[in-house]
């Protein structure tokens, strides 16, 4: 686990199921006390558990985190601060294979890149549910590295971009 270079935030919330995935929402108190309303790279706990991840924004100026093997409903204690160093984003399949296929010069960029640029493109390619547009977005993603380009652009970073649970950029109200 990475080291912390801010004072931890600490709070209590509920989880929940959004379109079946369950996610923790920051407090709004939470939210405000992090760097940025898009992405941020943490290290904490979660019920006395150690964790690193990287926070979501909701596009509404707040964050949540994405839970695994979690019921809902029941109160978690989080503690958390910005990490230090991001960890390395979870590389789909498709820009996996793409890169792979990819000429010696653009996967050297992508080695080159930081763990945040490569966050952004994974995020990127992976905010359609529409699988049509997201092997153009892995096309278009070599391509733009290939033009020099080290991050997508165009890209508003603060939306909620996981298809899984956003509507609009943005993550639905709570019920």
């Amino acid at each position: 686990m990475s080291s912390t270079t801010t004072t931890a935030v600490s709070f209590t919330a509920t989880p929940e199921v959004v379109r079946g995935v369950t996610l923790l929402r920051l407090p709004t108190e939470a939210s405000r006390a992090l760097p940025s309303r898009g992405q941020v790279a943490v290290t904490g706990m979660l019920d006395g558990e150690p964790f690193e991840t990287v926070v979501e924004p909701d596009g509404r100026r707040g964050h949540w985190i994405r839970l695994s093997d979690r019921a809902s409903g029941e109160d978690v204690e989080v503690s958390l601060a910005v990490a230090e160093e991001w960890p390395e984003p979870s590389v789909p399949a498709d820009l996996t294979a793409a890169l792979h296929d990819a000429p010696d010069h653009i996967r050297a960029v992508w080695d080159d890149i930081t763990p945040m640029a490569r966050w952004e493109w994974v995020r990127w390619v992976g905010a359609t549910a529409n699988p049509d547009t997201r092997a153009k977005r892995v096309g278009v993603s070599i391509d733009k590295i290939d033009h020099g380009k080290r991050r997508p652009c165009c890209f508003d970073l603060s939306s909620c971009t996981d298809p899984d649970v956003a509507r609009g950029g943005k993550l639905p109200e709570p019920s």
